[in-house]
């Protein structure tokens, strides 16, 4: 009877490990829970070598050591395929190229509303010479205060947005800087009134009124919480679908890691026809939410995604901040035109 029951557990650890592992194959990876879990690849990782060790001391005790054993095997595999998963998208990068004539910068902060002063995102847009600047959870009030800190710094900047509602909670607003040497930019009415949008908190399109700059999307979709699972779903799959042109960048809060986007890409694309530049520029596996973890254990759920015209040279996650609260940090791209 134990034996039955111990083969029973490894076939079930088995299956668990592989869903985990590689939930996109079991079309399972924008399911509760299984969606939360896969989120944070880092600490899936750590878990299964913390189960491997467990197993492996268990193993010196003779009646239980071929289940032990079994168990060790699973999760050795698990931590190996999961480990290199992480290493193939990138640990992490320490400085970006040098900008060149035909370069675009893109930066993206979620900043939790309040919890960062106008001041700070100005002074790291600036440092980051950011040519575009996507702000989720900011209100154009923030916004205007962020464009007038970088013109005093000499970096002038025109803010843009979209709201939902009037409550005061800065989660229904999101901003977006373009610089003016990318043209003129006008938020489409779609994009202002709601229509055809992200479903619970607003994502921005900016398309260019002059110049030839790119369709710039200023992203945030909702949190894949319990009630909010199919919203979640249908803003990734939204998203995916403002991809369809050559010329698109794509930056914001995903509340999506790499795992979540499997058949959203579209000829050969992450998302839609955009790419994932974190992950081509060796960052994608490093978390841009929470701050209160160490970045590798986070969930690399903030992005920059672009369409076939530009290609990535460079990224990096601020991963120590000052005079911020926020639970997201920073990611910067660098861009340039592809080909």
């Amino acid at each position: 009877m134990l034996r039955l029951v111990g083969i029973l557990v490894t076939v079930l650890f088995a299956i668990g490990a592989a869903v985990l592992t590689w939930p996109s194959f079991f079309r399972v990876e924008r399911h509760y829970p299984v969606a939360q879990i896969v989120s944070f690849r880092g600490l899936v990782v750590l878990a299964f070598a913390g189960v491997l060790i467990v197993a492996l001391l268990l193993a010196i005790a003779r009646p239980v050591r071929g289940f032990a054993l079994s168990i060790a095997l699973i999760a050795t595999v698990a931590v190996i395929v999961g480990g290199v998963t992480m290493v193939s998208r990138g640990l992490g990068t320490d400085a970006l190229p040098a900008k060149t004539a035909s370069s675009i910068r893109v930066m993206t902060w979620n900043t939790a509303g309040e919890a960062t002063s106008a001041k700070t995102v100005a002074q790291i847009a600036v440092a980051m010479d950011a040519d575009i600047v996507t702000l989720p959870e900011t209100t154009i009030n923030t916004g205007e205060q962020v464009a007038l800190a970088m013109r005093a710094l000499g970096h002038p900047m025109w803010a843009h947005h979209t709201e939902y509602g009037t409550d005061g909670w800065d989660a229904r607003s999101t901003t977006l800087l373009i610089s003016p040497k990318l043209g003129d930019y006008a938020v489409i009415k779609s994009s202002q009134d709601g229509s055809s949008n992200t479903s619970t908190v607003p994502s921005a399109v900016a398309m260019p009124t002059s110049g030839n700059g790119p369709i710039v999307v200023a992203a945030h979709a909702v949190a894949p919480r319990l009630n909010y699972m199919q919203h979640w779903r249908d803003d990734l799959q939204w998203l995916a679908d403002q991809c369809a042109d050559k010329n698109v960048i794509l930056a914001g809060d995903f509340n999506a890691t790499l795992d979540h986007m499997g058949a959203l890409g579209v000829d050969g694309g992450t998302l839609g026809r955009c790419h994932d530049t974190a992950s081509e520029t060796g960052n994608g596996s490093v978390g841009t939410w929470a701050v209160d973890m160490p970045a590798l254990l986070g969930a690399p759920i903030d992005h920059v995604m672009a369409s076939s015209g530009w290609k990535a040279t460079g990224s990096l996650v601020l991963r120590s901040l000052a005079d911020s609260t926020s639970d997201h940090r920073p990611l910067i791209v660098q861009l340039e035109p592809a080909g």
